[in-house]
């Protein structure tokens, strides 16, 4: 299962082993001392760790910055990407048009070559007659034909009309060539040019896709980015909470010190006036919800089957022992006597509860992750084989089943022990 991760090991720093009393030191005055160093260090650890939540804040902040501003690329690109495509569009029916002219084009070219084929054929008729008849001595045969003068002008009209009429053909033959050439030429141009912009807007609408796709995968790049810094806050919000817990837990130790303390020096004082008094004490323990609690230091914390040692499992290390059980009110109990320093919802370990454990001076932690109701909280003390609450599928879990860890001294990340042979599971 996935550990919370990064700086979590900082709250292992923290000493809580004199959270049990005095047993673990020799006077109350020692232990006060130590509380407040401890509380000391606490306090710098959450310090610390505030700082570089904000840091992680600013981090992701800056990454979700990142992210509106490939957004607005994004929709930069897709209003480019569509205009794009409105052009080509455009320009397509364009080319349509441009080859529709051409094809009423080519059909007017054929008249026209028919119109000037008919003239060449009138005009080689022309120059026969000419080579025939001796060209312009014949338009002279003509004119001094004439029989009178008034028959003379009308036969010099004749001749210019018929002259003239040559020219004009000749000029309408070459203006009608001309006319057919610039046509095809221009539209030929025409639709060239129309073609090559509609490859342009093409090529251009290809980049603006890879661009676009581009940034649609630095997006999803970002924002997988973001979501790692978001667990990775998460985390350091569990493990400012977890300092919290303990820092918290030092503050009764210390205020319980402090008590005891004061009710050492006044049973001091009625020592020193009434030197025959003796005194007794007793306490009190917690019962038990288990059935029968396994001889030595350690119990096993639940009923059920195996189902994940410690050690390597596909591919990743496995930093505990998972135990299943089917069925509603499957308890869990501590393992051993101790302390409950953190207890909380965890978005890997779901409900989790952490105990520190004085074990003959020897400090232990058990952590309990997955369950679906906890039965204790925070600066409860607990019995080995207590129930401290019930098996669950909470957090990032795949079924019901208790994923228990053993660590020797403090919780630190990535530090849990083996429990074979220690916790008879």
């Amino acid at each position: 299962m996935r550990k919370t991760v990064i700086t979590l090991a900082a709250a292992a720093t923290v000493g809580l082993g004199t959270i049990f009393g005095g047993a673990s030191v020799h006077t109350e005055a020692a232990s006060i001392s130590s509380l407040k160093d401890q509380q000391n260090k606490v306090q710098k650890e959450r310090s610390g760790v505030k700082s570089d939540l904000k840091k992680q804040n600013d981090k992701i902040s800056n990454l979700q910055n990142q992210q509106n501003s490939v957004e607005s690329e994004i929709k930069r690109l897709e209003a480019a990407i569509n205009q794009a495509a409105a052009q080509i569009k455009e320009k397509t029916a364009k080319i349509a048009e441009t080859k529709a002219e051409i094809a009423k084009l080519q059909e007017e070219s054929a008249v026209l070559k028919e119109r000037i084929e008919k003239r060449n054929v009138l005009l080689k008729d022309r120059i026969r007659s000419y080579q025939e008849t001796g060209g312009v001595i014949s338009y002279l045969d003509v004119l001094f034909g004439a029989t009178s003068f008034s028959d003379f002008v009308d036969r010099a009209n004749a001749v210019a009309t018929i002259m003239a009429a040559d020219q004009d053909i000749l000029q309408q033959h070459e203006a009608d060539k001309r006319e057919l050439e610039t046509k095809q030429t221009e539209v030929q141009k025409n639709l060239e040019s129309i073609e090559k912009m509609v490859a342009d807007l093409e090529r251009s609408n290809q980049q603006l896709n890879a661009q676009r796709a581009e940034k649609d995968n630095l997006l999803a790049s970002l924002e997988e980015q973001e979501a790692e810094e978001q667990e990775v806050a998460m985390d350091m919000k569990e493990q400012e909470n977890i300092l919290a817990a303990q820092e918290a837990a030092i503050k009764r130790s210390l205020q319980a010190a402090q008590a005891a303390q004061a009710a050492q020096a006044a049973q001091a004082a009625k020592q020193a006036q009434k030197p025959s008094t003796s005194s007794s004490s007793g306490g009190s323990s917690g019962g038990s919800n288990a059935p029968a609690v396994s001889s030595g230091n350690f119990t096993r914390p639940a009923p059920g089957v195996i189902t994940s040692t410690y050690g390597m499992r596909n591919g990743k290390m496995h930093y505990g022992v998972d135990i299943a059980k089917s069925g509603g009110g499957v308890p869990i109990w501590a393992a051993a006597d101790g302390e409950v320093y953190a207890a909380h919802f965890s978005s890997s370990y779901g409900n989790v509860i952490y105990i520190l454990h004085n074990i003959n001076g020897q400090i232990y932690t058990t952590v309990y992750a997955h369950m679906s109701s906890m039965g204790v909280g925070v600066g409860a003390t607990v019995k080995k084989g207590q129930q401290i609450g019930t098996m669950g599928n909470t957090g990032a879990s795949r079924g019901q089943h208790l994923h228990f860890e053993l660590y020797k001294g403090r919780w630190a990340y990535h530090s849990a022990i083996n429990p074979a042979g220690i916790v008879p599971y």
